[in-house]
């Protein structure tokens, strides 16, 4: 999957909310890299034009596609969406979830459904 696919699905389709399924490791790092860009934008703009609303407003609307797509991409290598709650733990709950997070798929299908092509 490439940038601009894995920010449509998981912003504006019906991904936004979806937890059930298998997410690509491509489709939730592409996700990671878009937010990470567009919430330092919306940094800039806050420092730029004051209020702290635009990094606020952008957190709020990528908060539920991003926990959702944490669980899909946790479907995807076999495991339950609620081990995204390891990150919780501080610094080895952390390295715990970066590590599942950018493992390679299940091949074939699991309990969550077929394999995604990436």
């Amino acid at each position: 999957m490439e940038f601009v696919q894995s920010v449509k699905r998981n912003m504006t389709t019906g991904a936004y909310a979806q937890i059930s399924g298998r997410a690509s490791r491509s489709e939730y790092w592409w996700f990671v890299l878009f937010t990470l860009i567009a919430s330092a934008a919306a940094g800039v703009l806050d420092v730029l034009f004051p209020g702290d609303l635009l990094q606020s407003l952008f957190g709020i609307a990528t908060f539920i596609p991003g926990i959702a797509l944490g669980v899909r991409r946790m479907h995807d290598i076999g495991k339950s969406g609620w081990w995204l709650l390891v990150g919780l733990i501080p610094i080895i709950g952390w390295i715990v979830l970066i590590v599942w997070l950018a493992t390679k798929s299940d091949a074939g299908a699991n309990k969550w459904g077929e394999t995604v092509r990436a």
